[in-house]
Protein backbone atom coordinates (compact mmCIF):
# COMPACT_ATOMS: atom_id res chain seq x y z
CA UNK A 1 0.00 0.00 0.00
CA UNK A 2 1.20 3.46 -0.96
CA UNK A 3 2.05 5.92 1.96
CA UNK A 4 -0.44 8.69 1.41
CA UNK A 5 1.43 12.33 1.52
CA UNK A 6 0.46 15.28 3.37
CA UNK A 7 -1.85 17.47 1.55
CA UNK A 8 -1.07 21.20 0.63
CA UNK A 9 -3.25 23.79 2.11
CA UNK A 10 -5.22 26.75 -0.15
CA UNK A 11 -5.79 29.84 1.96
CA UNK A 12 -8.10 31.87 -0.92
CA UNK A 13 -6.77 35.70 0.07
CA UNK A 14 -9.13 37.03 -2.68
CA UNK A 15 -12.11 36.07 -4.33
CA UNK A 16 -14.27 38.50 -6.52
CA UNK A 17 -15.81 39.11 -9.98
CA UNK A 18 -12.43 38.80 -12.10
CA UNK A 19 -10.55 37.19 -10.20
CA UNK A 20 -9.60 34.35 -7.21
CA UNK A 21 -6.00 34.71 -5.94
CA UNK A 22 -5.27 31.64 -3.43
CA UNK A 23 -1.79 31.19 -1.49
CA UNK A 24 -0.62 27.28 -1.61
CA UNK A 25 1.40 26.02 1.46
CA UNK A 26 3.12 22.74 0.54
CA UNK A 27 4.37 20.69 3.18
CA UNK A 28 7.66 18.75 2.67
CA UNK A 29 6.24 15.66 -0.14
CA UNK A 30 2.81 17.73 0.26
CA UNK A 31 0.89 17.62 -2.55
CA UNK A 32 -2.45 19.26 -4.46
CA UNK A 33 -3.85 15.94 -5.06
CA UNK A 34 -5.23 15.42 -8.91
CA UNK A 35 -6.81 18.58 -10.37
CA UNK A 36 -7.94 20.04 -14.07
CA UNK A 37 -7.30 24.12 -14.18
CA UNK A 38 -11.16 25.57 -15.71
CA UNK A 39 -9.58 29.10 -15.69
CA UNK A 40 -5.98 30.70 -16.79
CA UNK A 41 -3.91 31.20 -14.09
CA UNK A 42 -0.23 33.06 -13.14
CA UNK A 43 1.49 31.48 -10.29
CA UNK A 44 4.16 33.54 -8.30
CA UNK A 45 6.83 31.43 -5.97
CA UNK A 46 7.27 32.49 -2.74
CA UNK A 47 10.04 30.36 -2.55
CA UNK A 48 12.96 28.80 -4.76
CA UNK A 49 12.80 25.28 -5.34
CA UNK A 50 11.49 22.26 -7.39
CA UNK A 51 8.37 21.05 -7.72
CA UNK A 52 7.38 17.96 -9.06
CA UNK A 53 4.58 17.84 -11.45
CA UNK A 54 2.24 14.49 -12.14
CA UNK A 55 0.89 14.40 -15.39
CA UNK A 56 -0.96 12.04 -17.74
CA UNK A 57 2.46 12.41 -19.95
CA UNK A 58 4.57 11.82 -16.93
CA UNK A 59 6.76 13.41 -14.54
CA UNK A 60 8.82 16.37 -14.65
CA UNK A 61 10.78 18.90 -12.21
CA UNK A 62 10.21 22.48 -13.11
CA UNK A 63 12.48 24.70 -11.03
CA UNK A 64 10.81 27.73 -9.63
CA UNK A 65 12.58 31.04 -8.26
CA UNK A 66 10.56 33.82 -5.80
CA UNK A 67 9.01 36.27 -7.01
CA UNK A 68 9.30 34.95 -10.88
CA UNK A 69 6.01 34.51 -12.23
CA UNK A 70 4.41 31.83 -14.80
CA UNK A 71 1.29 31.81 -16.76
CA UNK A 72 -0.79 28.74 -17.90
CA UNK A 73 -3.78 28.28 -19.58
CA UNK A 74 -6.99 26.76 -18.71
CA UNK A 75 -7.37 22.87 -18.84
CA UNK A 76 -3.98 21.73 -17.39
CA UNK A 77 -4.86 18.37 -15.76
CA UNK A 78 -1.74 17.52 -12.85
CA UNK A 79 -0.90 16.93 -9.25
CA UNK A 80 1.99 18.98 -8.12
CA UNK A 81 4.51 17.50 -5.18
CA UNK A 82 6.82 19.36 -3.30
CA UNK A 83 9.95 17.08 -3.39
CA UNK A 84 12.34 19.58 -0.99
CA UNK A 85 12.90 19.08 2.43
CA UNK A 86 11.72 22.85 3.02
CA UNK A 87 8.00 24.40 3.05
CA UNK A 88 7.10 25.80 -0.94
CA UNK A 89 4.75 28.64 -1.17
CA UNK A 90 2.99 29.91 -4.32
CA UNK A 91 0.37 32.44 -4.82
CA UNK A 92 -1.90 31.50 -8.00
CA UNK A 93 -4.23 34.10 -9.28
CA UNK A 94 -7.03 32.21 -11.38
CA UNK A 95 -8.59 34.99 -13.80
CA UNK A 96 -12.14 34.99 -14.53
Amino acid sequence: MLEERPKATPTVQVKNDRVVVTEWRFPPQGETGWHRHGLDYVVVPQTTGQLLLETKEGQHFSDLVTGIAYYRELGVEHNVINPNDHEFVFVETEIL
